[in-house]
């Protein structure tokens, strides 16, 4: 029977089952993503990866010093013959602490004296002379040029003679002696330490990764070590950090300011200080660094939600602790991360939790494996291989 004979319904029935035979063939099953092994952790379960209040509170150990500490020496080269004071005596402004042999500086005062005294002499008689017009002016004028300088040089040479006496520049305590009597020194060179009293501060070093979370003017506790555990806590304040790190420690120095109240403590004596923890890491999370995984600038966590799906979360760092990093912002307790295979998923990615691997495992290569099998691809309908065949 022809077909052009059959029914209109008939004919359109027979062209629907024929397209729908073709498409049956050509079309590929869909691909499954396969299933990812990850390792995950859940964020603040145990003390190892929750950052307390005694964790992020760094403790530093520090050293007393004086704000200001002068390095005392004579202004003139010479021979010690004496000194008159000994490490930790305490001296008054003003008190001689060593002297040095004044002999060649007594002459010296003695011949610019005479000196000053001819030209004084000289330039009066000038100045007779030339009241009488019997010299001119410039011959005057050399001759008060020639006194006035004469002074000058006898009153450089007292001064200098004065030098030759160390005088204390301000109440406090000798801290350290350098030479002794009989030792020649040279103009500058260091005598004495001199402890001025008044402001004492805590000398620490700070590690560079704690740089960015302190600041000028945060506040300390101090506790000394010479006065034993129940000790009262002193508080205190960052005053200055410096600008370029210790070349040998890579530190970089800072100076705690205690209070007016401390007194006027030793220098030296041994002290511990601690910063109170910054807002933000009262609730940080310390995440293992195998966790972090980089999206262009951005730091960012994959978070494990339901169905077992991961999405990627930007998060905050604030600083590094070995092999952890300390999050202040983008998870929270409870949250569960992925710590291994982070460069491996993709959003909306299904992912299967692994446990840990020990060491014996691993060396006995026992470990899982890093994909988890993936599930078996839908069979093909059986009608779609029957209009093939046809």
């Amino acid at each position: 029977m022809n077909s052009l004979s059959l029914p209109r319904h008939a004919r359109l029935l027979t062209t629907a089952c024929l397209i729908a035979g073709l498409s049956a063939c050509s079309d590929e099953p869909p691909v499954v993503q396969p299933v990812k092994a990850v390792r995950t952790l859940v964020v603040g379960a145990n003390a190892a990866n929750s950052v307390t209040t005694e964790t992020s509170t760094r403790a530093y150990p520090g050293e007393v010093k004086a704000r200001f500490e002068t390095q005392l020496g004579f202004r003139v080269p010479g021979k010690i013959v004496s000194r008159l004071v000994d490490s930790g005596a305490t001296v008054k402004r003003g008190q001689a602490l060593a002297k040095l042999d004044a002999a060649d500086f007594a002459l010296q005062v003695a011949q610019t004296n005479a000196q000053a005294q001819l030209a004084t002499a000289e330039l009066k008689r000038f100045q007779d002379l030339r009241s009488k017009n019997f010299v001119s002016q410039a011959a005057l004028d050399s001759r008060i040029a020639a006194a006035t300088s004469a002074q000058a040089q006898a009153k450089l040479t007292r001064n200098q003679a004065a030098y030759t006496t160390l005088t204390a520049d301000r109440d406090g305590v000798i801290a350290a002696v350098f030479t002794e009597a009989g030792q020649v020194v040279a103009a500058g060179q260091p005598i004495i330490h001199l402890v001025p009293n008044g402001d004492r501060e805590i000398a620490i070093s700070l590690p560079e990764g704690d740089i960015s979370r302190l600041h000028v003017g945060a506040a300390a506790t101090i506790t000394l070590w010479s006065r034993g555990e129940n000790a009262p806590v002193m508080t205190g304040q960052l005053r200055e950090i410096a600008a370029a790190a210790d070349p040998l420690t890579r530190t970089y120095a800072a100076r705690v300011a205690l209070p007016a109240s401390a007194g006027n403590l030793p220098v030296g004596l041994s002290a511990t200080v601690r910063f109170a923890a910054a807002k933000d890491e009262a609730s940080s999370h310390a995440i293992p660094l195998s966790a972090i995984f980089q999206n262009e600038q951005q730091m960012a966590v994959w978070k494990v939600g339901a169905g077992e799906t991961v999405t990627l979360v930007p998060v905050s760092i604030s600083r590094y602790a070995g092999d952890q990093a300390i999050v202040t912002h983008g998870i929270s307790a409870g949250d569960r991360i992925v710590t291994a295979g982070v460069n491996l998923l993709a959003g909306n990615q299904k992912v299967h939790a692994v446990t840990a691997v020990s060491a014996t495992a691993a060396a006995e290569n026992t470990a899982p494996p890093l994909t988890a099998k993936a599930p078996a691809q839908p069979a093909i309908p059986a009608t779609a291989t029957t209009h093939s065949a046809q």
